[in-house]
């Protein structure tokens, strides 16, 4: 495969929220035959079905954007790979995570594999992920809609509430990664 972008979205809301974070952050620089061009502030957001969340802890999300010639389906093994190794509870994948990772867009492929969507079959419904991908590129063209992340935001009309935090992704777990936007 050639070198295409890929967003990945992550999010936690178990334990220590922001270092789960730091920790996928610095994990997606250790991708094989990949490089991170770009980090979004990370975003808190309340539960999309607080009912199957126990404590209705709210999320911590953002989105990584990496130059990859990783296949999609191994990329997304990794990432599963790296769930498990941060505790992710795969009996319970709907339910509290410490992270979760989504491949949201493959530069622009439409993939319908078996566990592999993309772009993400939800993403154009979701603020807490449509917000960091604005941040990192709001003139990114989704694939199907044929339409930017800005311009799905602009009309989104779920309203569950989402705020930009005022940290710099990476320094808990250690230095801020080079590619990194600092808060506005």
């Amino acid at each position: 495969m050639s070198q295409e972008i890929v967003f990945i979205g992550f999010g936690s809301n178990v334990g220590d929220r922001q270092e789960f974070c730091d920790r996928a952050v610095a994990l997606m620089n250790l991708l094989p035959i990949s490089r991170v061009t770009g980090v979004s502030s990370y975003y808190e957001s309340e539960p999309v079905d607080p009912q199957r969340i126990l404590g209705n802890v709210w999320f911590f999300n953002g989105v990584v954007r990496i130059e990859t010639s990783l296949n999609p389906i191994r990329l997304l093994g990794i990432l599963h790979e790296t769930e498990r190794a941060l505790g992710r509870d795969e009996e319970h994948r709907s339910g509290p995570r410490t992270i979760d990772f989504d491949i949201l867009f493959v530069g622009q492929h439409i993939i319908h594999e078996a566990g592999l969507t993309v772009p993400h079959p939800r993403l154009h419904l979701r603020r807490f992920v449509l917000e960091p991908l604005v941040e990192l590129d709001a003139d990114w063209s989704h694939p199907v809609f044929h339409r930017s992340v800005k311009e799905l935001l602009e009309s989104l009309t779920e309203t569950s509430r989402v705020k930009k935090l005022d940290i710099i992704p990476g320094t808990k777990y250690g230095s801020r990664p080079a590619c990194s936007r600092p808060p506005a």
